[in-house]
């Protein structure tokens, strides 16, 4: 336990070393607000899809690094599909991205991996790749530089979300948020959100639901 926690805090202090600055400079998309999916609300500072939306791609939005060959892989698909309309997803050009994105010493991910399984990986994007990648649902969609802070969207996030009855797809969405922004899952926090007991919240957490925020706590 000692040490997954110092691996852990580890990762968050070299968080900051991230060369995001490379892809904009190449003008790499890595975030892109649903095309498709229309909002049920839509103010300046955010959107809101009632039925909740698969669309919206923000990758590298949290200080969590990529610590999985699944999740590298998933990032490499995801860059594909976003650039594929713009002479880099359907290039040589895209291989140098994956490599950038690969290598350790750019702040991307959190391991070494191998130039054959890198290779393979980058192969498989290429034939299997294009087609919208699977995504989380989400339901509000923050637009950038909406000029609110962690106390404000949190609270827009419980007004919205609490506007039904609870359920296990808005306690996930609640679990997502919180993730995003840096805070620890908790009952109480998911609870708050919602503006519902902690029992409630409790009641609803199935199996999955506790195996994700187990996941998504180690990211922060």
């Amino acid at each position: 336990m000692t040490i997954a926690i110092k691996i852990i805090n580890s990762n968050r202090l070299m968080s900051h070393d991230r060369n995001l600055k490379w892809l904009n400079d190449r003008r790499i998309i890595y975030r892109r607000d649903p095309i498709n999916d229309i909002p049920t609300i839509e103010t300046k500072q955010y959107c809101y899809y009632e039925n909740g939306t698969y669309e919206c791609y923000n990758l590298f939005a949290s200080k969590a690094k990529i610590t999985t060959y699944k999740s590298l892989k998933w990032h490499m698909l995801v860059l594909f599909y976003l650039n594929q309309d713009n002479n880099y997803g359907l290039s040589p050009f895209f291989e140098h991205v994956a490599r950038f994105i690969a290598k350790k010493d750019n702040g991307f991910v959190t391991f070494f991996i191998g130039e054959k399984a890198l290779n393979e990986m980058i192969i498989d994007v290429y034939h299997n790749g294009g087609d919208p990648p699977k995504n989380k649902l989400r339901k509000v969609v923050f637009k950038p530089y909406s000029g609110l802070d962690l106390s404000g969207k949190l609270k827009i996030v419980g007004q919205l979300i609490g506007r039904s009855s609870i359920d296990k797809e808005m306690i996930y969405e609640t679990m997502l948020d919180l993730n995003e922004w840096g805070k620890k899952i908790t009952i109480s926090r998911i609870a708050g959100l919602l503006d519902c007991s902690t029992r409630t919240i409790h009641r609803h957490m199935c199996y999955d639901l506790k195996r994700e925020k187990q996941i998504l706590n180690e990211k922060v």
